[in-house]
């Protein structure tokens, strides 16, 4: 089993740069904006041939007992429950801090390893700005600088010494067949709430306050033997109403987590109905390609009157995706989630699909026969043969002749006939029309 390591600290001492480091990846947004990670976020790393996990947590402050604060605490406590050793991260410039002797307290307290970490220690003579450091009580402190590497390689040999682990091996097979599930939508929809129900734990920080998620958080999921990265969002709104740049980073990287995801899940929120954001993640998601359920959260939450109207908007307002599967769920109240479940699968099986030639070519020519393409001026389209193009989402190439003169209801009519003959529920179908080349064009008499 891999070690793990959480990375603790007040906010704004470097956690997820030196996370970043570690993992050498980019995937915690770092910036210079105290609070900013909220969620713990897992990432693998690799040393001297041994392979661990490592935390990247929010800003501590133990005794929170209110607020956003206080679920960013839980946070923090689960992580370090969860951790075999404890990076405690503090600010080498700023000094010894009233809040790194409450996380110190309660770091003592819990009788786990426990490393202390004087971070942005670049350029400063070592030694006497670290003194202080000593009166939290934590023994050695070693300063590095994550934004410059200095001090890393130092700082996990320590820290993975006094686990005595066997190196992993280099070859270690990973799991096939896992399937990346985004969650999206607008802010404050239910996006965390949804994805701790499936937990069984607060995994991730659910808050009333929209914008609460602010980076796009992985977590490994297991049901029924199938194997799931589930991918909690930040909530996206329209471009006039992101101000901070904070907000824009993580609409990067919800942005990044739909085009890289299987299937996304696109909550919209009950109480709001349908507004022209939705419509724009729904937009954004279809032009990406990705399989897609529609799922409608805090359905408990409206009378009568409101859940018609709903309905017809995601009819008019969302018809483009009307080959998605739609659930009405209470994530709050876990009501309607299991049927969830089946519509992912369905949706990851129709965007990976195999469509043989020969089958793909007999339905195209029984279409052709059923209903053919009209004519313009003196050229009638002629659809020869078919072959798929690809995988999600999937592509139907159509070769034949003067296929430019097709007009888009008639792509229409192909995709709904190939929609039936696959069962392709909940995956966008893309149709290319490729005209044969006319051998006499460069001929003259």
């Amino acid at each position: 089993m891999k070690p793990v390591l959480a990375l603790v600290g007040r906010p704004n001492v470097g956690k997820s740069t030196l996370f970043n480091r570690l993992t050498k990846s980019r995937d915690a947004i770092v910036a210079d904006y105290s609070g900013l990670t909220r969620d713990r976020h897992y990432g693998n790393a690799k040393h001297s041939g041994q392979e661990f996990i490592v935390i990247d947590t929010g800003g501590f402050e133990p005794d929170a007992t209110s607020g956003i604060y206080k679920e960013m605490a839980k946070q923090t406590r689960q992580a370090v429950a969860e951790a075999d050793v404890i990076v405690f991260v503090v600010d080498a410039r700023g000094g010894v801090s009233a809040q790194d002797h409450d996380i110190a307290n309660y770091l003592r307290r819990l009788g786990k390893p426990c490393l202390l970490v004087a971070n942005k220690a670049e350029g400063m003579l070592e030694g006497a700005h670290l003194v202080e450091f000593y009166e939290l009580g934590l023994g050695e402190v070693l300063p590095v600088s994550a934004a410059h590497g200095q001090g890393i390689r130092s700082l996990l040999d320590l820290a993975l010494k006094p686990l005595n682990l066997p190196d992993s091996p280099d070859d270690e097979e990973t799991v096939p067949g896992v399937i990346k599930l985004a969650v999206a939508g607008r802010p404050n929809v239910g996006k965390s709430t949804l994805i701790n129900v499936w937990l069984g734990e607060e995994r991730l920080v659910a808050f009333d306050l929209p914008g609460t998620t602010r980076d796009a958080i992985s977590v490994p999921f297991e049901r029924e033997g199938q194997k799931f990265e589930l991918i909690d969002t930040a909530g996206l709104r329209r471009r006039g109403k992101v101000f901070e740049a904070i907000e824009k980073f993580s609409v990067v990287k919800t942005l990044q987590a739909i085009e890289s995801a299987n299937v996304v899940l696109l909550l919209i929120d009950a109480t709001q109905g349908v507004t022209d954001q939705d419509a724009h993640i729904a937009g954004y998601i279809l032009e990406n390609g990705r399989a897609v359920v529609l799922a409608v959260n805090k359905w408990d939450a409206v009378d009568d009157y409101q859940r018609e109207l709903v309905k017809r908007s995601i009819e008019t307002r969302l018809a483009f995706l009307k080959f998605a599967n739609m659930h009405l769920i209470s994530a709050q109240k876990r009501q309607g989630l299991g049927p969830l479940w089946a519509s992912i699968i369905q949706a990851y099986k129709a965007a990976n699909c195999k469509m043989s030639t020969p089958v793909l070519t007999r339905l195209l020519l029984e279409s052709v026969q059923f209903q053919s393409p009209k004519r313009s001026g003196m050229y009638r389209p002629k659809l020869r043969y078919a072959h798929q193009g690809g995988m999600n989402p999937p592509i139907i190439v159509i070769h034949g002749n003067s296929l430019e003169h097709v007009t888009d209801a008639y792509k229409r009519f192909l995709e709904g006939r190939f929609r039936q003959a696959f069962d392709l529920v909940g995956t966008p179908l893309r149709i290319e029309l490729k005209t044969s080349a006319n051998p006499f064009a460069d001929k003259t008499d």
